[in-house]
Parts: C-alpha cells; sequence; structure tokens
C-alpha cells in the first residue's frame, strides 16, 4: 500500500460514522495478519461483573485476533455503548470493561477496540493495554499476575465530525510499509498522546516564529502600521501570540460546532 493509498483508508474509516466493513478493512491492513476467524458476538451479554455497567455498555463483539512477534495476544474488540455521551462521560469504565474482558479471555495483552455509540457518529479507536508480572506459585511455577497499576488506555476520538490528521501521522508508516507487522510496542508509540503533543508544540512554536518574523517585516516597512504600534505599546512577540492563540479558539468553537 503506497502512501496515498494509506491516507485514504484513514480517513474512509476514522472521518466518517463507524462502519465495521471499514473498520475491518483497517486493522486488517495494519496488522496484516489477523485471523478473523476468532469472531464471535456477545449477542447483548454483559459479565455479571458489570451489571452497572450495563447501563453503559450495551454488548460487544470480538472481530478477530491477533499475535505479534514477541507473542503478545492481541483482540480486536467492538463495543457497542448503550448512551450517545459516554465517549465522554464513561472514560474508566469502558476501560475497565475491556481490562475485565482480557483477563477473562486467558490473560490477553491488549485489545484495539471501536467504541461506538448508538447513533455511530462519532466514536472512539483505543489501544488498551495489560500489565503482567510473572508471580511464583507454592508449588515453585510462574503465574501471570496483573500488575498493581489499572490497565493503560490510549485513544482517538474519530468520525463525522472529525478530522484524521493526527491518525494518518501515527499510522500511515505502519499501512504503507506491507512488511512491517507491527508488535504491541509499536502500537503503543502509534497511540502515544505525549508524542502527538509535542509534535504539536512544535508546529505550533514554528508558527509563532513564523508570524513574528513577518509581523517584523510589516512594522518595518509600513509607517502607519508602525506608528500605531508604538502609539499603542504593542510589540511584535505579544501580537503574535495573541493572534494564534484567538486562531486557535476559534478552530475549537467551530470543532464543538458552537458556530451553527
Amino acid at each position: 500500500m503506497n502512501r496515498e493509498q494509506a491516507k485514504k483508508l484513514i480517513r474512509e474509516t476514522f472521518e466518517a460514522p463507524f462502519d465495521k466493513e471499514k473498520y475491518s478493512r483497517f486493522v486488517s491492513n495494519l496488522l496484516k495478519r489477523i485471523d478473523f476467524s476468532k469472531a464471535f458476538h456477545a449477542r447483548g451479554y454483559v459479565n455479571e461483573a458489570f451489571k452497572k455497567t450495563a447501563e453503559i455498555i450495551k454488548t460487544y463483539e470480538r472481530i478477530g485476533t491477533y499475535t505479534d512477534a514477541s507473542a503478545k495476544k492481541i483482540d480486536v474488540l467492538i463495543v457497542y455503548l448503550e448512551k450517545n455521551n459516554s465517549l465522554d462521560k464513561a472514560r474508566t469504565t469502558m476501560r475497565n470493561f475491556v481490562a475485565q474482558y482480557l483477563k477473562n479471555r486467558g490473560e490477553k495483552d491488549a485489545a484495539l477496540v471501536a467504541f461506538v455509540p448508538p447513533d455511530k457518529k462519532d466514536w472512539r479507536f483505543s489501544l488498551v493495554k495489560m500489565d503482567y508480572h510473572l508471580e511464583e506459585t507454592p508449588s515453585g511455577k510462574f503465574k501471570a499476575k496483573e500488575a498493581p497499576t489499572p490497565a493503560r488506555r490510549w485513544s482517538f476520538l474519530v468520525g463525522k465530525n472529525e478530522k484524521s490528521h493526527t491518525a494518518q501521522s501515527r499510522f500511515v508508516p505502519i499501512l504503507e510499509n506491507d512488511d512491517w507487522e507491527p508488535t504491541l510496542e509499536d502500537l503503543e508509540q502509534a497511540f502515544d498522546v505525549e508524542v502527538v503533543t509535542k509534535e504539536f508544540f512544535q508546529k505550533y512554536r514554528d508558527l509563532f516564529i513564523r508570524t513574528k518574523l513577518e509581523l517584523d517585516k510589516i512594522v518595518k516597512n509600513d509607517a502607519k502600521i508602525r506608528q500605531e504600534f508604538e502609539e499603542k505599546n504593542i510589540n511584535t512577540v505579544d501580537f503574535a501570540k495573541k493572534l494564534i492563540g484567538q486562531i486557535t479558539f476559534l478552530y475549537f468553537l467551530q470543532k464543538k460546532g458552537w458556530f451553527g
């Protein structure tokens, strides 16, 4: 798959309401060797331990399984939610539900999960990972035991009202390399919010510097603007900061749909 094909696949999957066929095609190209023969649908069943969760989790299905080169086992899931607002208000419950699922399924290491609300317009694509360590039993054998810290989850909000720029930057390198069968660690890096945040602030910094330098040129070459800056005690550093900050805030309002 070339770069443009990879970007198109991500846009079609993540800039649209949830579609199981598109989701399956994406994970198939991402993981290369996913085993779809292990698919099953819970048909409304939610584990007894999660009766309270049933108000949030409606049902779930596994569309396939994947074992990476280091024998880490990853299930690919679709979790159907009861309410549209659960995407933002029930993140901990959603993570814990998948963690319980992984423990009950023979201590699987992780899951790639689509959390899908009833309207399917916006949804979450997440990686939930369990941490296990080996503990010696009285008989002298070693058994995997869950680490004391909770399962970890990384997540992208995707769907009809979202753009896929971040997802493209993280997943295109894996998709376009037909020989790259990603490990669990590769998937962690792809979902790593810290890396994405550093990339954002680096680009923000570069934009600020370019804006400030352009303002310096305008102030230097335009006597009327230079006079106004001097009279109102405005400097190009503060002007550039405020300008970019306001544009970013307007983009945030637009993204929330508050402009109508």
